[in-house]
């Protein structure tokens, strides 16, 4: 049997831009996706703390070190910039591997966005 698992997390960051102009996706620093072992165009799913929205986009590399976190195209008016969010992304595994598997949980500070 295959079950999909949360693989990675971005715990509690902070919205930095919102961009209802651009095409869309989620915009992340890749310091912090290098930590949470997440890539380019991977799918997430955001989790707004401040709101209840849930979302599903892809990710775009933002600039290192910036801590940006930017919700891009309709996705932008699901949040308001300075919103805490969480940035899941899942794995599809065997069930057997799946219950020995840890997923990459990272804890940045807010309201940079980043890691101690």
């Amino acid at each position: 049997m295959i079950i999909q698992v949360l693989k990675s997390k971005i715990h509690r960051v902070t919205v930095t831009e919102a961009d209802v102009n651009y095409i869309g996706s989620i915009t992340i620093d890749p310091i912090l996706l290098e930590a949470a072992n997440m890539i380019e165009g991977e799918r997430v799913q955001v989790l707004n703390c401040a709101n209840g929205e849930r979302l599903e986009t892809y990710i775009i590399l933002g600039e290192r070190g910036s801590g940006v976190i930017c919700l891009n195209g309709p996705a932008a008016l699901k949040c308001t910039v300075g919103d805490i969010v969480i940035v899941c992304s899942y794995a599809q595994m065997d069930f057997e591997e799946a219950k020995t598997f840890k997923p990459w949980v990272i804890f940045p500070n807010t309201p940079t966005n980043t890691l101690v």
